[in-house]
């Protein structure tokens, strides 16, 4: 089901009760880019700690927005069967606040998504808002203070507001007490906004919102209007303002609030943006955003960690996405025919994803995620218990099957495997490393050592000392050993601590120094005196 900002409001009591009732959420993101060009040192590297790789992410996730989300519950009826609504949330920033928010797009994450049939219309027409608890606290306090023109800076904003108004006032000139008119064909943004202009605009009107677009305008007294605005169900007070204003974090706060295992896959930055967009901006702090997620979201679980890791006991071929995986565990190798397999069904309204595959798209990469999560559960059951599986094996068992995996957030091309949201990090075990010496080829920097050996093998580098780089891979070969054997200008060997960091070589020098003064001071103060 696709959901935007005019159906959003009505479905939102529908989807409290759902959640509430479900064994576990899966969730997926799309964004307007993944990883920023600037600063160039951003992309992710094997050099990365996990700590600096969170602020490279974090200078990316406050940069760029999320485009959509995707929403797969997961409830289980009867034995062995789950259930799945799947739903793709449109969303955009919300613009009922004092400052305008800003967002980048990257070119190459635009076409992706637009190749694989993503519609910016929705997502700029009727994109969902939302604000975190910083920007609510500023709303708040400048509707307290009486601002209730809200920001609007673009030329359309002006041009609808400047035609309801001259409308507006045309009609109430000639208008007769408790009068009415009809505005039509109104964003479910302006709808809010319309009112709170002609209200702070015009003493003697009174509005109301209709739905499908339309805003009610009637011609009434002072002292009506004022009982009017004491009424509890003026559409404009405060705290609706507030409610409509925070959008689908109402949502993230029921999630937030069911504390239900949240599921995703490589989920590090869709846990970064949903703690930027709908907590609180991103601090500084790597294990202070971790103590945060944790407080959030007690249960995650990340598909990519699960299955990663049974590669080992399983034959599970290369897969290098998330459709793959979910295609191995649907094959006959891995799913024989127990009759306790889990049976998952797409309720009726998103049924669609039972008959085409539509893959970067939210929901249906949420749904993947969430299925991948209980077929691998059900694996390793299996393992645990030698196959003997009790009848109806419930959710629970499959959390105790998945235990080591819990809070264990997968971590891309670094010196760890996965982030533990519920502890320490494991400690760094980068793989071993290559130093490239050069002679005879002045200004070559990190880029150029880049091209020059990326035919061979990905390789991250680093330069280590005016005429020396590092390069990490997580399988360099040996054939770059042997091909720059007797190359001109580059001398490729193995790294060694003690001989080429230069840390070591400062303090053999130092001690060398030390060691020929030492040595030059007893020699000249043991030599005899002439008496």
């Amino acid at each position: 089901m696709e959901v935007g900002a005019e159906a959003f409001a009505q479905l939102l009591p529908r989807l409290r009760r759902r959640i509430r009732r479900a064994a576990f959420v899966a969730l997926d993101t799309e964004f307007t880019g993944l990883y920023s060009t600037f600063p160039q040192s951003s992309e992710p590297s094997l050099f990365d700690s996990p700590a600096e790789r969170y602020l490279k992410i974090r200078q990316s996730v406050q940069r760029f927005t999320v485009t959509q989300l995707g929403l797969a519950i997961f409830s289980k009826e009867n034995s062995n069967k789950y259930v799945v609504h799947s739903y793709n949330f449109f969303l955009f920033p919300s613009m009922l606040g004092v400052r305008d928010v800003e967002f980048t797009l990257s070119a190459s994450s635009v076409q992706f998504l637009t190749h694989y049939g993503f519609d910016y219309n929705k997502f700029l027409k009727d994109g969902i808002p939302y604000m975190n608890e910083v920007q609510e606290n500023i709303l708040r306090q400048h509707l307290l203070a009486g601002g209730w023109t809200l920001h609007s800076t673009s030329a359309v904003n002006r041009d609808v507001l400047r035609k309801v108004i001259d409308e507006v006032t045309c009609w109430i000139a000639v208008a007769e007490e408790e009068e009415t008119m009809i505005l039509q064909d109104l964003s479910d943004y302006h709808v809010l906004q319309v009112q709170l202009v002609l209200r702070q605009a015009l003493q003697n009107v009174w509005t109301e919102p209709l739905g499908n677009k339309k805003v009610m305008v009637k011609k009434v007294s002072p002292q009506h209007r004022q009982l009017l605005e004491n009424s509890s169900r003026d559409s404009c007070q405060m705290e609706l303002i507030l409610l409509s204003a925070r959008g689908f974090t109402n949502l993230f706060q029921i999630l937030v609030e069911a504390k239900k295992p949240l599921v995703g896959h490589n989920m590090l930055m869709d846990l970064m943006h949903l703690h930027d967009k709908f907590y609180k901006p991103l601090p500084e702090s790597y294990e202070e955003f971790k103590r945060n997620i944790h407080k959030l979201f007690p249960v995650l679980i990340d598909t990519k960690t699960v299955t990663k890791s049974m590669k080992k006991n399983y034959l599970f071929p290369r897969v290098s996405s998330l459709l793959e995986t979910y295609g191995v565990l649907c094959s006959s190798s891995l799913n024989p025919k127990d009759p306790l397999w889990p049976v998952i069904a797409l309720a009726s309204d998103c049924s669609r994803y039972a008959e085409k595959e539509s893959p970067h798209e939210a929901g249906y990469d949420a749904f993947l995620c969430g299925s991948v999560l209980l077929m691998s559960a059900h694996l390793l059951l299996c393992r645990s218990t030698d196959d003997a599986v009790e009848a109806d094996p419930s959710f629970s068992q499959y959390l105790t099957a998945l235990a080591e995996h819990v809070n264990q957030v997968n971590f891309i091309r670094g010196g760890i495997s996965s982030i533990n949201f519920s502890g320490e990090d494991a400690p760094c075990h980068r793989p071993p490393a290559l130093v490239v010496r050069v002679q005879g080829w002045p200004g070559l920097n990190e880029r150029q050592i880049y091209q020059e050996f990326k035919g061979l093998c990905r390789f991250d580098v680093r330069r280590l000392s005016k005429n020396q780089f590092i390069l990490l891979s997580n399988k360099y070969k040996q054939l770059v050993l042997r091909d720059y054997k007797y190359h001109p200008h580059l001398q490729v060997s193995v790294y060694r601590h003690w001989r080429h960091s230069p840390h070591v070589n400062c303090l053999l020098q130092v001690s060398g120094i030390v060691a020929l003064w030492s040595l030059l001071a007893f020699v000249l103060g043991g030599a005899p005196s002439c008496s």
